[in-house]
């Protein structure tokens, strides 16, 4: 197989939402600068959603974006706390997976902290092959469908690399 076919992780994303919650967002940003020793970037409003209480500007999110080394070691704590096993929907048609971790106090060395309570979080990993830096360019070109990653490469990848397991859905 070429190296050009080799499956890589661009970067890993971890997301909680707030909603309208303040107080929420804060013990979100809390978690993750306790999980990665980063600071997360708030996320803002667009929209205007009176039925929640949500208008355009409004902080209602946290998110952290890392990249190169320091997603392996991360998402290895991640995965253990999800038992290293995942469901066929969490892979997307384009090599992305993504996950929900309910409680934060089931990954490994995280130790709970009274002032963020019970809180979950979001996990996105992108995936890419070489050559995927053509789709970031300004005179964008496409990539040929064969050079794509499919969910069926995403499994694969996933399985080898972090002995990921597949869960029967009921």
């Amino acid at each position: 197989m070429s190296s050009m076919k080799d499956v890589r992780i661009e970067k890993l994303t971890l997301n909680i939402g707030a909603g309208k919650d303040q107080s929420r967002l804060e013990k979100g940003i809390m978690l993750i600068k306790n999980l990665t020793a980063m600071n997360p970037v708030k996320t803002f409003s667009n929209k205007r959603i009176p039925e929640w209480g949500i208008r355009p500007g409004l902080a209602i999110g946290c998110k952290l974006t890392l990249r190169k080394k320091k997603v392996e070691e991360i998402l290895v704590r991640f995965l253990d706390a999800k038992n290293n096993t995942l469901k066929k929907r969490n892979f997307d048609d384009n090599g992305n997976v993504s996950f929900g971790i309910h409680e934060y106090i089931d990954i490994k060395d995280a130790k709970y902290d009274p002032k963020i309570g019970v809180m979950g979080l979001e996990v996105c990993i992108t995936l890419e092959r070489a050559g995927f830096r053509i789709k970031r360019k300004k005179n964008r070109k496409s990539i040929a469908k064969r050079h794509l990653i499919t969910k069926e490469d995403a499994i694969s990848f996933m399985s080898k690399k972090f002995n990921v397991k597949l869960e029967e859905e009921s």
